[in-house]
């Protein structure tokens, strides 16, 4: 299970490397995301790059969320032994995250589709629901990144209980969850926000080769 949680991890970091390559450059320009943004202009892009932005939203939410289903599994497992209250935590939590970000990305994908036929005759209509789509898909995958502090905190005790992940990656993860708590207050939205995703970003490879090098174990 060491094994499967490393890859799990590794592909989990990936997945967030391509969403932000993808944000800053093909989507710095259009504004997509901001709460300043023109309805309009984003829905106009999406439908030119209709294609690119269907993997893109395939990518960051549903293989991220299946991946991180796995990952759950494993660290659930590998630390069940020595951290027996946690690790059922550690695996329904992170089960609990991965529904709600692979649900993110069903709803993203298949409103993108609705979006991007409405606008060559309802441009209004399409604004309108692709507001609506943007809404439901970021409650759900991330504006408030609830799901995946809770989560990260609990790895990080499970870690440092189990012994699995020794030296200072549980506390970067502790950190990393406090962040993700402190998207709920308004005035830390952004910023915790962007500490939280690139902090997941290094979380996700740290954890990845600290499991590669971590003895097998949870078959």
């Amino acid at each position: 299970m060491t094994r499967l949680g490393a890859l799990a991890a590794l592909l989990c970091g990936s997945t967030y490397v391509f969403g932000f390559a993808i944000m800053a450059t093909v989507l710095g320009g259009t504004g997509y995301g901001a709460s300043a943004a023109d309805p309009g202009v984003i829905v106009g892009f999406l439908a030119t790059h209709h294609g690119l932005m269907s993997v893109w939203t395939l990518t960051i939410y549903v293989v991220n969320g299946l991946a991180l289903a796995a990952l759950a599994i494993a660290l659930g497992a590998v630390m069940q032994t020595d951290a027996p209250t946690l690790a059922p935590l550690v695996r329904g939590f992170g089960l609990l995250w991965a529904t709600l970000v692979v649900a993110a990305g069903l709803v993203g994908n298949v409103g993108l589709t609705e979006v991007v036929r409405l606008q060559s005759i309802a441009p209004e209509e399409a604004a309108r629901l692709w507001q609506l789509v943007h809404i439901v898909e970021t409650g759900l995958g991330g504006g408030n990144e609830i799901a995946g502090g809770v989560w990260a905190l609990l790895v990080a005790g499970a870690a440092r209980a189990s012994g699995l992940l020794p030296g200072p990656l549980p506390w970067f993860g502790g950190l990393v969850g406090v962040s993700g708590l402190l998207t709920l207050l308004p005035v830390f939205t952004d910023g915790a926000g962007v500490v939280f995703g690139l902090g997941y970003v290094v979380w996700f490879f740290w954890l990845a080769a600290a499991l590669s090098r971590a003895p097998a174990k949870g078959y």
